[in-house]
């Protein structure tokens, strides 16, 4: 049976957790602030990366990326920061949602884990492929974030299926960036 309770200005459904207010509460979860707080931590640490793996794309897309061979179905070059920056977003979303989810970091363990491998070796294609021109490194280096994506967003199903959920696009622009990755590789040998 559920009961409303007049707390602090606020309802509160009583669920056997006492609210001390806006900013706190008692229990387990953090606090409102200590969430805020985290879910800024997340952004800052995905968009990092994105800055790392910005500052070296930026210094070839401008002049080795315009002159290599690209199948027609490439996208413009406006389209990849407004895709990313969409994607690095829900990154970090998706990756507070499991940390909220799972009280800590040390409760999400394994998920956590993955979730900063992959976006090690989101970094680390970017490395290879504007960074070294090493193209069929770059397509490994693809599959291989292509399978870290898809375990991190198995793990995070544990903890929160929205956080999982929020992942996919970043998984299907991945899978399409792998087949881009190979067929530039195939049309510069």
């Amino acid at each position: 049976m559920k009961s409303w309770q007049k707390k602090s200005g606020s309802m509160t459904e009583d669920k056997g957790i006492q609210r001390q207010g806006p900013i706190s509460q008692s229990g387990d979860g953090p606090s409102l602030v200590q969430s805020i707080l985290m879910l800024f931590v997340f952004l800052s640490v995905v968009f990092g990366c994105a800055a790392a793996g910005g500052y070296i794309t930026s210094q070839s897309v401008n002049t080795w990326y315009v002159d290599i061979l690209k199948p027609e179905i490439t996208p413009e070059a406006w389209v990849f920061p407004i895709v990313w920056n969409v994607l690095f977003f829900l990154m970090g979303l998706a990756g507070w949602l499991v940390w909220r989810a799972a009280g800590s970091l040390n409760a999400a363990g394994a998920a956590m884990s993955i979730f900063i491998l992959q976006l090690m070796l989101n970094f680390s294609w970017s490395l290879v492929f504007f960074g070294l021109h090493a193209l069929g490194l770059a397509v490994v280096a693809n599959i291989v974030l292509d399978a870290a994506i898809a375990l991190t967003i198995y793990l995070f199903c544990g903890h929160s299926r929205l956080g999982a959920f929020l992942l996919m696009p970043y998984l299907f622009w991945s899978l399409f960036a792998t087949w881009l990755s190979f067929a530039i590789w195939r049309l510069n040998p």
